[in-house]
């Protein structure tokens, strides 16, 4: 999920500088979206591993 959204932030990036201002706001509120959803499963998943008495680390 991280990867993805890396990958659509260079992405976004790219098509800023060669001026494809649409296209780069679309890809950054994708990775937007992928970084926030990758943030909220890893919290999730902390969670769920330090109420199941396992280590988060």
């Amino acid at each position: 999920m991280l990867g993805w959204a890396l990958i659509f932030f260079i992405l976004a990036l790219a098509a800023g500088y060669l001026g494809f201002v649409a296209f780069a706001g679309l890809a950054a509120g994708i990775a937007k979206v992928l970084f926030l959803v990758f943030l909220l499963l890893l919290v999730i998943g902390f969670v769920m591993r330090a109420l199941r008495g396992q280590s988060v680390t």
